[in-house]
């Protein structure tokens, strides 16, 4: 059995530096990722004014409940979602000018049911370019609160920034949810926000944030499930016996995405969680299935790199969200299977891989997708040939990737 120590959550450090950078006093993070995304975000929040010191095994962040310390800013998102999304929500209750752009690829994901809601909040706020997307300008003078009604059927990053927005308006928010993916992800949201000292209540698909701010605090960063997904399905897909286990990621993790292992369970394998880890054993059987990855759609393309070594088709629905990623994420893996020469077919939401052999040699068109690089590095345990146009954009989340991924495949 190989165990493999796996980077910071980067949904959970991009959660905790809004939360520390909102706080009263100061936060330490211990083991935070660092990837290209994470040092965005923590850039960011330097341009606006608030003090980020690093160390290699912590982050320190001084806290301004009233806002960002710079009364003007400009603020480059990279890739970043995460970045792209917070950053400007928690400008929005300072007091100041803030520009906010990003990469060409950040540029066409939507923000539009974010921002929309912003301005229902009182938020002056200008798109520069194409109405619902970045660039940005947001000219501060803190938020008063309210109730609204959001859609978060795209992504649950637009009711993570207004949530964790709420304890720092005046009045509180109401947010009742027409729509939501990922709910997971929100779970995540509201159990970091009480760990910092939010009150924030849910009802069904109402929520309701009190205006309490938040209290620094010392505050550790588990393991990434998403990158996980990886290493569990290289376990799944070698000979029987062979296993992985990820210390960090057990019965009380934060994560949605940790479920994957539950797919990998139904596929046949052998899967052990106890309080402070995972273990993924093979069984020498891959079986095909159905299987709705709403909740999980960012393992998605870690099950479609898998799916041609099954024993039947396997169906991936209601993942129409995959579409407006880094990359359509959907066409992305059914392009690369198929040049694998793996039958596949797609739907709006859905995608269908049929049991095939991958053969090589063939470059895997990444689309500067960190997801896409990290999954077929799955195929490519079995299909000798495999490169990839753009290795590098695993730096994304996970710079060391290719080392680690490639020393964990010679020991098995």
């Amino acid at each position: 059995m190989t165990v493999i120590d796996i980077p910071g959550s980067k949904s959970v450090t991009a959660r905790a530096l809004f939360l520390a950078a909102a706080a009263e006093g100061t936060t330490t993070l211990l083991r935070p990722l660092v990837s290209d995304d994470t040092e965005g975000f923590a850039e960011g929040l330097t341009a606006l004014g608030y003090g980020v010191r690093r160390t290699p095994e912590a982050w320190h962040i001084e806290g301004r409940p009233a806002g960002p310390g710079a009364a003007d800013a400009e603020v480059y998102c990279r890739d970043g979602a995460t970045t792209a999304r917070f950053l400007p929500t928690l400008a929005a209750a300072g007091h100041g000018t803030y520009r906010f752009d990003a990469s060409a690829q950040m540029r066409r994901r939507p923000l539009g049911p974010l921002t929309t809601a912003l301005r229902e909040l009182g938020v002056d706020l200008r798109h520069g370019g194409a109405e619902g997307h970045h660039p940005l300008d947001v000219h501060a003078h803190g938020v008063k609160g309210g109730a609204l009604t959001l859609d978060a059927g795209q992504s649950s990053q637009y009711l993570t920034a207004l949530l964790m927005l709420g304890p720092l308006t005046a009045e509180g928010l109401d947010i009742t949810v027409t729509d939501l993916v990922s709910e997971p992800y929100v779970e995540i949201t509201l159990a970091m926000m009480r760990s910092f000292g939010a009150d924030v209540r849910r009802e069904g698909r109402s929520y309701r944030v009190a205006p309490t701010g938040y209290r620094a605090r010392t505050y550790g960063i588990e393991p990434d499930a998403s990158t996980a997904s990886y290493f569990f399905a290289a376990a799944a897909l070698g000979p029987a016996g062979r296993a992985v286990t990820v210390p960090g990621l057990g019965t009380g993790a934060l994560q949605g995405d940790l479920a994957f292992v539950d797919v990998l369970r139904r596929m046949g394998a052998d899967v052990e969680t106890t309080g402070n880890a995972t273990t993924v054993r093979s069984t020498g059987t891959l079986r095909g299935l159905t299987v709705n990855m709403r909740d999980i759609s960012d393992t998605m393309p870690t099950l479609a790199a898998l799916a041609p070594f099954a024993d039947g088709p396997v169906h991936i629905e209601d993942v129409a969200n995959t579409r407006v990623k880094e990359c359509d994420r959907l066409d992305a893996c059914a392009e690369n299977l198929r040049r694998l020469g793996v039958s596949v077919d797609t739907g709006p939401d859905w995608i269908e891989i049929r049991p095939g052999t991958p053969a090589g040699p063939v470059e895997i068109a990444t689309h500067g997708d960190h997801r896409i690089v990290m999954s077929f590095a799955v195929t490519a345990l079995r299909t000798p040939g495999i490169t990839f146009d753009d290795p590098g954009c695993v730096r994304k989340t996970f710079p060391d990737f290719h080392r680690v991924f490639d020393t964990f495949a010679r020991t098995q």
